[in-house]
């Protein structure tokens, strides 16, 4: 009691952050043993702490931490923006383009029609839902492939669709953003209504590509790794504060100042690396809040609209990967077994949910927000599971381990961005990714 009369507002959300860190650890110790991501251990503790949980935390706590979700998804489209080295693009070829633009093509349509068609329900959240449905979350398919020490070029077809598969859906999320936006004007849209959304659009990304060359500058001109970690800091916030001043999304303005970055800064890779390190407790903050702001009890109202999105997006996944590698002349491992390592869904995902919840009326941006996250954690259930049968069908399991336990299995980062190592790995270097 003589406690609790001395713990004031600054107090209580102190020892709220503290619980929100430390039931995430705590949750991800249990879903390691069970050989899952340390995804769905934040986002299983931030429903069991949460309003619908033990009420640990309430509801309100988790609105007044929205702006983590901006500030997340700042670093996770900064980190996606290295993928798009002219040279990587180079070597994976059209081949690889054309698979990851019809698979992840394939999903969005699957869903937008189907939630437009069967579900009658608004074209604003038909296209959001779909958009998000576009992204996989490569961390569960990486760490199946290290277990296994999966290699062939299956492997290498696989880390290099998913390397790019995010960044379709934020491009992706993007446009049917400012689509949205249009269609959720009053009346007949006006010119202004239709032109500004895509005028601040432009306008954000051309700002990112100029803070590239500012931060290319300014990190000549100073000589610690922590110092160039700031000013990285300081341009994602203010490329995030800046869009939400003008209501649009930062994912394409931070995957602009990560692509240029990555292209024209000989020392690129390790400021990458530096941010990838520093990353991890803001990513488990907004996983764990994304679990806090889960609607339990609409999980009865999502019903067979949730469940269908889960398997249309499948097979939506599917015949997307079947159809761009038929169209390239693939493998035949490839088109039939490339969808199935694609299934895992979670980081990115659940990031542009919030975001999209905030674009829709509250009673459809809670549905789109219980969809989402919910599928999320039943994807990343059964996503190694489906990324291991697609790798054992095609032929790329090493013999000694088809049995193997996967006791070396190591833990993931926060997020769902894959390493470097992992995703231009050589076959033989598939067993040294780390997720």
């Amino acid at each position: 009691m003589a406690l609790a009369a001395h713990i004031n507002s600054t107090s209580l959300v102190i020892l709220e952050l503290a619980t929100m860190l430390f039931s995430a650890f705590a949750l991800s110790r249990v879903t390691k043993r069970l050989r899952l991501p340390n995804v769905t251990g934040y986002l299983l503790a931030g429903i069991l702490i949460g309003p619908y949980g033990l009420k640990w935390i309430d509801a309100s706590m988790a609105e007044s931490m929205s702006f983590v979700t901006d500030i997340a998804l700042s670093f996770i489209a900064f980190g996606v923006g290295k993928y798009f080295r002219r040279e990587a693009l180079q070597g994976c070829g059209a081949r690889i383009a054309v698979i990851t633009l019809l698979e992840a093509l394939g999903a969005a349509a699957a869903i937008s029609a189907t939630m437009l068609l069967v579900f009658r329900l608004p074209l604003s959240f038909s296209l959001l839902l779909g958009s998000i449905g576009a992204a996989t979350a490569p961390a569960s398919t990486l760490m199946t492939i290290r277990q296994y020490k999966a290699r062939g070029r299956f492997v290498d077809t696989v880390l290099q669709v998913v390397a790019l598969d995010d960044a379709a859906a934020l491009m992706a999320f993007s446009v049917c953003a400012t689509v949205s936006q249009i269609a959720e004007s009053a009346g007949v849209p006006d010119a202004a209504s239709i032109l500004l959304p895509i005028a601040y659009n432009i306008a954000a990304v051309a700002l990112g590509v100029g803070m590239a060359f500012l931060l290319k500058w300014a990190a000549g001109r100073v000589t610690s790794r922590y110092n160039r970690l700031l000013l990285v800091i300081i341009l994602l916030l203010t490329l995030a504060g800046l869009c939400a001043a003008v209501d649009i999304s930062p994912l394409l303005a931070c995957m602009a100042l990560g692509t240029v970055h990555a292209n024209i800064s000989k020392k690129g890779e390790a400021l990458f690396k530096t941010v990838d390190r520093f990353s991890p407790p803001v990513l488990t903050f907004f996983f764990v809040l994304s679990g806090l702001r889960l609607d339990v009890p609409a999980l009865a109202t999502a019903g067979i609209i949730g469940v269908t999105y889960f398997f249309v997006r499948i097979l939506g996944k599917y015949a997307g990967a079947a159809a761009g590698a038929a169209l390239t002349h693939d493998d035949p491992a490839v088109r039939r077994y490339l969808g199935l390592a694609l299934t895992p869904q979670a980081g990115v995902s659940i990031g542009l949910a919030a975001l999209g919840q905030r674009m829709l009326s509250p009673e459809l941006g809670n549905l789109l927000s219980t969809i989402v996250v919910s599928s999320a954690v039943l994807y990343e259930l059964v996503g190694p599971a489906l990324a291991k049968l697609s790798l054992h069908l095609a032929g790329a399991l090493q013999p000694a381990a088809q049995t193997a336990s996967g006791g070396d299995r190591a833990d993931g980062a926060a997020g769902d961005v894959p390493s470097d190592a992992a995703l231009n790995a050589a076959p033989a270097g598939a067993d040294k990714a780390r997720p």
